[in-house]
């Protein structure tokens, strides 16, 4: 004998049964597995982020560190004032936003460039190694990456000058002229990370529906036309979303790559924000100044992110948090 439901009784069959009590402290009791697994990432969060900030109050003291946090004296916002008027800064600053803006124009295409056409090759093996390829770079420290463009870029028998001198040219000081330097920067960046950051293009383009393929085959799509009228537009709202969310890091140039590059003779072009903050901080020891270096940074990568989100709203109806 078959039992006919009503569309009522479905949907109190389905329901799921309400939580008597007082409210959210009952849900915690009830699920305090899940609220015990939440404690080491808190506890982390607290010790190693929170905490820490408590640092900030040296951006506004005149900083000794024999007297400590306590026993320096407060200047109130003469650190900035110092920041505000200090050339050096500029031309800091200018090469931050120089060097990442660079890297935004001519490194953020790469990677979409990779995903549309590793998306084309049909043969798997193939497919697969030419991502262990281009992947592999991310995997690499800046330090070794370093050593390996110093000697392929050296002007005393790398490779790069070898050539250059093959063809009647004079070798050329990468590492130690201005002009060049930030074209280093930027095609070594690109170099390690435009494979690892395709990764999530071609995931975003493993979601397309297949039968709008079947479709456009169907009426005479080749697969270029497909690329641009199906593939590219289906992930336009993911690029949206990577390029606002880079733009939320404008002023990260890439401390550690440039560490590990860069000398006191490329100041001029290579000194960023990051490294100006570890050349004051360590190799001066002007903890207060350094501070407030950092913390004007991180201000205004707040701010950026933060009008990211309202733009991301806007162009895609979605939150980046």
């Amino acid at each position: 004998m078959s039992v006919t439901l009503t569309e009522a009784e479905r949907k109190t069959a389905h329901a799921k049964p309400k939580i008597k009590g007082s409210g959210r402290w009952k849900l915690v009791v009830t699920n305090y597995d899940l609220y015990l697994l939440l404690i080491p990432g808190i506890l982390f969060l607290l010790i190693f982020k929170y905490a820490p900030m408590y640092g900030i109050i040296i951006a506004f003291q005149d900083f000794n560190i024999f007297d400590g946090f306590m026993g320096s004296k407060f200047v109130g916002l003469d650190q900035f004032e110092k920041l505000i008027h200090s050339e050096e800064f500029y031309q800091v600053f200018v090469n931050t936003l120089l060097i990442s803006v660079y890297k935004i124009v001519l490194l953020f295409p790469i990677p979409i460039i990779i995903a549309l056409f590793l998306n084309e090759v049909r043969k798997a093996f193939f497919k697969k190694t030419i991502q262990t390829i281009i992947f592999l770079p991310h995997f690499l420290s800046w330090v070794i990456i370093s050593g390996l463009f110093i000697n392929i870029l050296s002007p005393s028998g790398g490779l790069v000058n070898n050539v250059i001198e093959w063809f009647g040219g004079t070798p050329i000081s990468f590492f130690l002229d201005n002009q060049f330097f930030r074209s280093v920067v930027v095609f070594t960046a690109g170099w390690k990370e435009s494979g690892w950051n395709a990764i999530i293009f071609i995931a975003a383009i493993a979601g397309i529906e297949q039968e709008q393929y079947e479709a456009a085959s169907i009426d005479g799509a080749g697969r270029i036309r497909q690329m641009l009228h199906i593939t590219l537009p289906g992930i336009v709202p993911t690029i949206v979303l990577i390029l606002i969310l880079r733009m939320g890091y404008l002023l990260e140039a890439g401390t550690e790559q440039i560490l590990t590059m860069y000398n006191s003779v490329v100041y001029q072009s290579g000194d960023v924000i990051g490294t100006f903050v570890y050349r004051q901080g360590l190799g001066q020891q002007d903890y207060s100044f350094s501070t407030a270096v950092g913390l004007f940074n991180s201000l205004v990568g707040f701010i950026l992110i933060v009008a990211g989100n309202e733009l991301s709203k806007k162009l895609i109806k979605r939150s980046i948090w």
